[in-house]
């Protein structure tokens, strides 16, 4: 047996799975590949199930008896939601959009029926229900941010007044994107989309937006109740990226933002659970930012969310983080209590309890699971021995759980067992010992409250005047240092802590760990220092203090000294809006000869001359202005005239200043010069080879061009490093550097790349003007770095230069060097994939557009296996950029697509990858490099005629999967038609006969199946069975010239016995017998002139098949006149 480690004291708190719901869901057949579970609900009674079926299982949870079974034919089940205030009542949105609310009536013993069926959001897919929490009322949000409300009556209501009056369904109101989550409380309706938050009151009809920021992504909200003792209102938390939430008043204002962000890097806690020992990891990891899809409150102070990786659970107003544990691939979770009932992607339902340590070890011993309550006793001791638990866990229950245990199989647990009994010590002699230690050491006298007033009289004792002394020290202390604290919460802002009434303008974060049983006379220091999940001792947390101080003033000190060293130079103020753009951001990047050792402060050169810089202006000012004539933005020439305007003045102006890392216009010259050079020589060579092919294509001419201009590039890459510049050479105004960047980029998406100046060049020939866009691009690129939108620009050369894959190598170039001097680039050089590509998650912003710089440099590191794991930064990083990235290796670029279309749940899979297909040539593209890689040879899957070899369908393809959902999607017929010819082309014989079917060429499709020679192909619900005699009759001769031709090769097995079931008259006879009646095969069998070759087998089993069928028809028979006689005697 190993050793368990011990987990630290601060986890209170534990998830545990005592009941496995395994054996239930499979005896619902909810376990199956065609029929899973798709939502869930919980109430205090009820479990509620919605099935891909269409079936909603209604599970009592005591006992775990399935109660109700409620069928819809309008399709699978998408939401479900329970009533909480009344048990009687059930919502279900189906995947029709339709919402049908139910009413089980089992008080009554009734049966359930059906009490609303709304179609407001028919043809829509709801992705939010909630219920009120006073009256029977239902809200309804769907994808496009409809949110409506269902008001209901009981049936016994409903009977008396459906003839007077009507109850339509109230459109509550239409937001700007899809509705993540909903929630109510108190006459409050909580609305959280794509975007924002927003807080309705239903009563009054008056709506808030909750704060001024917006978000882009999923993020839930939810209501926090307030205590009833104290008549606190209830409280909102809305999610926020980074980790973050807000804390919002019941108005809607934002009190605080809460930053989770570091508390999150300690190693999550193992689910106690039977289906395997408990491990825990004392390593701790990097901060998390995590997104939060969904919030829902649990019990009586905590937050519930989760993500893809683990569930996690907040005291928000204590802003701690009670635990955070691994249960990956998450769909939904519903809570009851402290109950937890969470949905796998599989369809998988796993139920945990949130319990404090104390209480799982002693449910764990009722159950009788000893192993695994030592286990939990062993890992989480340091919680066991405080004296809460220990009114809980006596040591006769651990002498008792000791007994039980194995000495040969779990002798180490035994043993870390018996040290925990040692450390306990009974609370009786606990108390007296501390007594004794008073009486012995200090003096003392009871007050009249019973109080104990210690007088201490041991030597170096620190008396209550030193106490107050070092406290009122550390506040002089704390206001001495309040300018430096304010530098620190701007240059560190993930750990400053929050005042009131930002309304989210500002995200001032506090950060605070709280425990549930912090002591109320501890001292919480003002200091942004990132703690554990408790808060340390006072002299620790002081000796913190001190450090994080001193290495503050030291820093500071170190850049003061900096900056007096060169007086020349300026300090560039950092940028402090936080609706800042990401290319903002970006263009603020130095040099790295101009960053200091820290890299937050930014010193650069002079700024240009006001009279250098006016002109500039003013050619900027005029080129906007022009850009709002609709003459001129939707005139190419026109605009292409005015963005050459504008370059040219680009040109003078940071041609004519003598820029570190600029070249003036002789320079460029001489590499106007170099360039033409370089390609004369590579064209020179070209047509000395090939001097006797006088006559050319002039496509050929044009990709031997682009060929030889893309080489002259990378030749040209060594000499012109000089020219590449990534950051700016002097200060710009932000304002300015917006129209800089726009008309930058403007005239890289035009393709004006360069001006109209005159050049002093004589080599400048026709032939150079024709062939050197790409040139030109890779030379703007790096002259104006800097300006660019990195996102626009990025977008621009993969469509421009899509064929040209020299101009995206100096993009990336552009970026690498950009992140050159970023530390997470350093400490990305070291350590294996997984911890790189954790260090980049957490490091580098999700939305940045130097992420691609980094996965370049995985790529380059670990090639395919990177490309594998850059699935998690979709969509920042999309397919059309791994494209490019791995355009020498197209194999490495399937392996991406593949594992991409397959992170996404199996429905949604077809979609997902319809969504990059554009162009539409697209799919053409990758169909043929789906089909043409990890493929089997062509000399197995067709004969030499190019027919179908037998079985060769069953043949395995490394991308089949791929290829199917390709050929699914829709399109139109040529494009279906193009698709067919490759995959027989290429043998892929699957997905040949179902493009063959969906283009009405069914004659070929039955030939191919008989050359393939699988019954399976024709049987089952997916088998293509013919619909007509004609196609009968076809088939029939098909088979029959079959059997005349040679016997065909063996199978894939070595063996025709070995494989499925052949194609032959009889086993084709008996199919046509099963699907239009014995007698009409037997005479569409003479007709074909088939009858003679029938074995006995056939006529036993026609026989079978006429017995069944008088049964059936006198079955029938008996039923209707049963029904018959029925209805008669009711109506006398």
């Amino acid at each position: 047996m190993t050793f368990v480690p011990v987990i630290p004291e601060s986890y209170s708190h534990v998830l545990a799975e005592f009941e496995s719901l395994d054996p239930l869901l499979s005896a619902l057949r909810l376990d199956s590949s065609r029929l899973k579970c798709t939502s869930i609900a919980v109430s205090r009674k009820w479990l509620a199930l919605g099935s891909s079926g269409g079936g909603l299982n209604l599970i009592q949870k005591e006992g775990w008896k399935h109660r109700l079974f409620l069928s819809h034919r309008e399709g699978a089940i998408s939401q479900v939601a329970c009533c909480l205030h009344d048990d009687d009542y059930v919502a279900v949105a189906t995947s029709q959009g339709l919402v049908i609310v139910w009413e089980l009536n089992q008080e009554r013993r009734g049966k359930p029926e059906r009490i609303y069926v709304s179609s407001e959001h028919k043809g829509r897919k709801v992705t939010a229900l909630c219920w009120d929490t006073a009256i029977l009322r239902v809200f309804v949000g769907d994808h496009v941010g409809k949110v409506s409300a269902i008001k209901l009556n009981t049936s016994k209501q409903a009977k008396a007044t459906a003839a007077f009056v009507m109850f339509p369904v109230q459109t509550i109101t239409t937001v700007d994107s899809c509705i993540v989550q909903l929630d109510y409380m108190d006459g409050r309706l909580l609305i959280s989309s794509l975007t924002r938050s927003f807080l309705c009151d239903t009563e009054r009809e008056k709506f808030w937006k909750i704060g001024n920021k917006e978000r882009d992504g999923e993020y839930g909200a939810c209501f926090f109740p307030g205590r009833c003792s104290g008549g606190q209102q209830p409280l909102l938390y809305c999610a926020r990226p980074g980790s973050r939430m807000w804390e919002v008043n019941f108005d809607g204002e934002v009190i605080s933002t809460h930053q989770f962000k570091k508390l999150l890097s300690l190693p999550p806690l193992p689910v106690i659970s039977q289906r395997s020992d408990p491990q825990y990891d004392h390593t701790v990891g990097s901060s998390q930012s995590l997104s939060f899809p969904k919030l829902l409150y649990l019990s009586e102070h905590c937050v519930l969310t989760w993500t893809e990786r683990g569930i996690y659970i907040f005291i928000p107003q204590n802003v701690q983080v009670l635990l955070w544990s691994e249960v990956k691939d998450i769909q939904d979770v519903a809570v009851c209590k402290n109950e937890l009932f969470c949905l796998h992607v599989n369809g998988k339902v796993l139920h945990l309890s949130l319990l404090s340590v104390e209480r799982c070890v002693e449910r764990l011993l009722r159950r009788g699971l000893w192993n695994l309550a030592a286990r939990t006793c062993c890992l989480f001791q340091n919680s066991i021995i405080g004296s809460r638990a220990r009114k809980t866990l006596t040591i006769e229950k651990l002498e008792h759980l000791k007994s039980q245990l194995d000495l040969a199989t779990y002798s180490d647990l035994i043993s870390q067992l018996e040290e925990l009994i040692l450390k306990f010590e009974p609370l009786d002699s606990a108390c007296s010992s501390r007594r004794s230690s008073i009486s012995s050491h200090e003096s003392f006298s009871i007050l009249d409250s019973g109080i104990y007033r210690i007088i201490s009289s041991r030597r170096g004792s620190q008396s209550d005047e030193d106490s107050c002394s070092l406290h009122s020290q550390t506040l002089s202390e704390d206001e001495r240092l309040k300018e430096f604290t304010s530098h620190q919460e701007e240059d560190q802002p993930d750990q400053c802590c929050g005042s009131p009434g930002n309304e989210g303008d500002e995200d001032n974060v506090s950060h605070v760990p709280v425990t549930f049983e912090t002591d109320k006379n501890e001292t919480f220091l003002p200091f942004g220092i990132p703690l554990s999940f408790r808060s340390p001792s006072p002299l620790v947390s002081l000796q913190a203090v001190k450090e994080s101080v001193s290495s503050f003033v030291r820093k500071t000190t170190e850049k003061i000294g900096t900056l007096h060293t060169s007086p020349d130079m300026k300090v560039r103020p950092e940028p402090r809006d936080d609706e800042q753009s990401c290319e903002e951001d970006v263009s603020s990047v130095t040099c790295p000869k101009e960053e200091d050792t820290e890299g937050r402060k930014e010193i650069t050169s002079q700024p240009l001359e006001e009279d250098r810089f006016q002109a500039l202006k003013a050619a900027t000012a005029e080129a906007m202005t022009k850009l709002q004539d609709p003459l001129v933005l939707f005139e190419p020439n026109s605009l292409r005239m005015v963005l050459q305007e504008w370059l040219s003045q680009l040109e003078k102006t940071f041609a004519t200043k003598d820029f570190s890392g600029i070249s003036d216009t002789g320079n460029l010259s001489m590499k106007s010069n170099q360039d033409m050079l370089l390609l004369n020589e590579s064209k020179k060579g070209i047509l000395d080879e090939n001097n006797e092919k006088e006559k050319r294509d002039t496509l050929g001419n044009e990709e031997t061009v682009d060929q030889t201009t893309c080489e002259s590039v990378s030749s040209l890459k060594e000499s012109s490093d000089d020219l590449f510049q990534v950051c700016s050479p002097c200060t710009i105004a932000n304002g300015f550097q917006k129209d800089l960047a726009e008309l930058t980029t403007l005239c890289l998406e035009l393709n004006v790349l360069n001006s109209e100046m005159k050049s002093t060049s004589r080599h400048m020939d026709h032939t150079f003007q024709l062939c050197s866009p790409e040139i030109l691009a890779c030379r703007f690129l790096k002259k104006y770095f800097f300006l660019l939108d990195l996102k626009r620009a990025k977008e621009s050369i993969k469509l421009s230069y899509a064929n040209s894959p020299c101009v995206w190598d100096t993009f990336i170039e552009g970026l690498q060097e950009m992140t050159s001097s970023n530390p997470t680039c350093t400490q990305m050089e070291e350590g294996d994939l997984p911890t790189r590509l954790k260090l980049l998650d957490d490091s580098v912003p999700f939305d940045s557009p130097l992420l691609i710089a980094y996965a370049t440099r995985l790529y380059e590191k670990f090639g395919e296996s990177a490309l594998r794991s850059l699935i998690r930064f979709y969509p920042s990083i999309l397919p059309s950029d791994i494209m490019q990235l791995c355009h020498h290796h197209p194999a490495q670029f399937l392996a991406y697509l593949d594992s991409l279309v397959k992170s996404r749940p199996e429905d949604q899979r077809s979609s997902f990858l319809e969504s990059f297909l554009q162009p539409e040539s697209l799919r053409l593209d990758w169909l043929l490099l789906a089909v043409s890689h990890d493929a089997p040879p062509s000399t197995s899957t067709m004969d030499d005629e190019g027919c179908p070899r037998p079985h060769s369908h069953l043949l395995s393809w490394g991308y089949s999967q791929l290829i199917l959902h390709l050929i699914k999607l829709p399109a139109d017929f040529t494009t279906k038609e193009k698709m067919t010819d490759i995959c027989r082309s290429c043998g892929f014989w699957p997905g040949y006969l179902t493009l063959c079917l969906e283009l009405e060429r069914r004659r070929e499709a039955f030939t191919n199946i008989v050359y393939l020679n699988d019954m399976s192909l024709m049987e089952g619900d997916s088998g293509w069975i013919p619909e007509t005699v004609e196609e009968w009759k076809l088939l029939l001769r098909l088979v029959q010239n079959k059997s005349t031709r040679p016997a065909p090769q063996e199978s894939l097995n070595g063996n025709l016995s070995d494989g499925p079931s052949p194609i032959n008259v009889e086993n084709v006879a008996l199919l046509l017998a099963k699907a239009m009646g014995p007698d009409r095969a037997w005479s569409l069998l003479q007709e074909c002139g088939l009858a003679v070759e029938l074995s006995e087998k056939f006529t036993r089993t026609c026989d079978i098949l006429r017995i069944a069928e008088k049964r059936q028809r006198a079955l029938i028979q008996s039923m209707l006149e049963k029904c018959d006689r029925f209805l008669w005697s009711q109506q006398a």
